[in-house]
C-alpha cells in the first residue's frame, strides 16, 4: 500500500489513533488529524505527535474532504457521523485501524472478538504460540494497537488480535487465517442500535475467510453456534458442555481435541491456572485455536497449566482485615460481571456501575442468587441498575459519588471473609479513560485505604 505524500485523515487521538499516525508518518504521508476535543484536552498527545501533521483539526469536523486521498477512523468513532457520511457518498477510501494494519502487515492475523472473553482469550493464544517458539505480535484491544507492529512484522509473524466490533465495522479486506468469536450476548446497543447489527458486525471477522482459512465458534452459545450457516471457511467448534463429533470440548474432566474419529487429551481441566467456568471456555477456544495451527499439545497443556490471567478481569489485589479485593473492571458489560459474580465465593459486596450502554440488568440482578450481599453503585447507571435491584426485590444498596467513596463503604459494611468486587457492568467512559484507567484507579483506592 504506497502512502507516500499522499493526504491522509486521521480520525480520533485515542490509542490507535496516535500510534496510526506514527505508523503513517514512517511512510510520508501527509497527515491531518481530527478530534472532537480540543487543543487543551489532547495537549499531551499533541505534544507527542503534533510535529508528525501537516494540520489539526480538534473541536469539530472537517468541512473540505475532497483534499483526502484516504480517511483512517480510530474504533471508538461512530460511523453515522455526518461527515464519514459525506466522505462515503464521495466515494473517499474510508477504513479502520486494523484495516491498515493488514494491509501493511507481512504477516498473518490470528483474529479474536466476542462480547466477552477477549482480552483474556488473546493472551492466552499469544502464549501458546510464543511458547512454541512462533514469531508472535500479541495485539488489538488488548492494549497494543495492531498497526504500531504492522512494519515490524515477517512473513513467518502471527499477529493474536483482539478485535472489537467497532474495529469490524470498517474492514474491506481484512482476512485472518484463524478467526474466533467466543460467544454473543447484548452489548454496544447504544451504537449498533440492533442486536442484528451487533451480530452482523461480529460476523466481519470472517466475511473475507475462505476455504482454507478456520472460523472457531461457541457451541454452546446459540447465536455463534447459528453464525456458523454464513461461513465459507472450516469451522471448528469449542464446547463446555456437549461433547462434540468434531472439535474441542470436555470429557471426564478433560480437555479433548477430536478429529477424524481420533481422540486427543490435552490436559486435565483441574490443571488450569485461572479459575471459573468462563475461563475454561476461554482455555478451549485457545486451544482449538492453536491445535488447527498445528501446535503442539504439550505447548497448549504447560501454557494452560501456567498462565495468570490478565489485568483487571477477576484480579486479585489485595486482603485487609480477611476481607478480599477484586478487580474486574474489565467487566463492561452486564454477561461480564455476571461470570464474575459465578466466579468468586460469597458473600460479595459488589461495586458496579459506570456508562450507560443501552443494556438491561435483569440477568445481572438475578446472578446475585443470594452470593451478593450488597450493592455499591456509582457512575451514569447508578439509578438505573438501583430501580432494577429495586424491582427484584434486593434492597442493599448504597450509591457514592466516586471510586474512592465506593472502596470506602464497600470495606465500612464488610465482615470477614468478605470479598469486595469491582465488576461494573457498564462502560468507563462516564468517569474514566477507559477500564484500565478505572481499573487502576480501583487499586490505588484499595491501596490507600491499607495505609490509612
Amino acid at each position: 500500500m504506497l502512502l507516500k505524500n499522499k493526504n491522509v485523515l486521521v480520525v480520533g487521538m485515542a490509542r490507535s489513533g496516535v500510534s496510526t499516525v506514527k505508523t503513517l508518518s514512517k511512510l510520508g504521508a501527509n497527515i491531518t488529524i481530527n478530534d472532537i476535543k480540543n487543543k487543551d484536552s489532547l495537549k499531551d498527545i499533541l505534544d507527542e505527535i503534533g510535529h508528525l501533521c501537516s494540520e489539526c483539526i480538534l473541536g469539530t469536523h472537517p468541512q473540505d474532504l475532497n483534499q483526502f486521498d484516504l480517511i483512517v477512523l480510530s474504533p471508538g468513532v461512530p460511523t453515522d457521523l455526518e461527515f464519514i457520511k459525506k466522505a462515503k457518498s464521495v466515494n473517499i477510501p474510508l477504513i479502520g485501524e486494523l484495516e491498515l494494519a493488514y494491509k501493511l502487515s507481512k504477516g498473518n492475523f490470528i483474529a479474536i472478538t466476542g462480547t466477552n472473553g477477549k482480552t483474556t482469550t488473546t493472551a492466552l493464544t499469544g502464549m501458546i504460540f510464543k511458547n512454541a517458539n512462533i514469531e508472535t505480535f500479541i495485539v488489538g484491544n488488548i492494549g497494543t494497537a495492531a498497526i504500531s507492529r504492522a512494519l515490524q512484522t515477517t512473513d513467518k509473524s502471527i499477529l493474536v488480535t483482539e478485535v472489537s466490533s467497532f474495529q469490524l465495522e470498517t474492514i474491506v479486506d481484512f482476512k485472518p487465517k484463524i478467526s474466533a468469536i467466543l460467544n454473543i450476548t447484548p452489548d454496544h446497543l447504544n451504537r449498533h442500535k440492533t442486536m442484528k447489527n451487533y451480530i452482523n458486525s461480529k460476523a466481519n471477522i470472517f466475511k473475507n475467510q475462505k476455504e482454507n482459512d478456520i472460523l472457531v465458534l461457541n457451541y454452546d452459545n446459540n447465536i455463534t453456534k447459528d453464525i456458523a450457516k454464513r461461513a465459507v471457511c472450516k469451522v471448528l467448534f469449542f464446547s463446555r458442555e456437549e461433547r462434540l463429533r468434531e472439535g474441542i470440548f470436555v470429557k471426564n474432566d478433560s480437555i479433548i481435541a477430536k478429529t477424524c474419529d481420533v481422540e486427543e487429551e490435552i490436559c486435565h481441566v483441574k490443571d488450569i491456572y485461572i479459575p471459573g467456568k468462563h475461563n475454561l471456555e476461554n482455555a478451549l477456544a485457545a486451544t482449538a485455536i492453536a491445535y488447527s495451527f498445528g501446535i503442539d499439545k504439550r505447548h497448549i497443556k504447560n501454557t494452560l497449566r501456567t498462565f495468570k490471567g490478565v489485568e483487571h478481569r477477576i484480579e486479585f489485589v489485595d486482603e485487609i482485615n480477611s476481607v478480599k479485593f477484586y478487580n474486574d473492571s474489565k467487566g463492561t458489560n452486564p454477561d461480564a460481571s455476571i461470570k464474575a459474580i459465578e466466579a468468586i465465593k460469597a458473600p460479595i459486596i459488589l461495586i458496579a456501575g459506570g456508562m450507560d450502554k443501552g443494556s438491561n440488568f435483569d440477568e445481572f440482578i438475578n446472578a446475585f442468587n443470594g452470593k451478593v450481599k450488597a450493592l455499591v453503585l456509582l457512575g451514569e447507571t447508578a439509578e438505573k441498575i438501583k430501580m432494577t435491584a429495586e424491582e427484584k426485590s434486593f434492597k442493599n444498596i448504597f450509591i457514592v459519588s466516586n471510586m474512592e467513596q465506593a472502596v470506602i463503604k464497600s470495606f465500612e459494611i464488610s465482615d470477614a471473609f468478605d470479598n469486595i468486587l469491582l465488576s461494573p457492568a457498564c462502560a468507563s467512559w462516564d468517569m474514566y479513560e477507559n477500564f484500565e484507567h478505572r481499573g487502576k484507579h480501583f487499586k490505588e483506592c484499595v491501596y490507600k485505604l491499607r495505609r490509612s
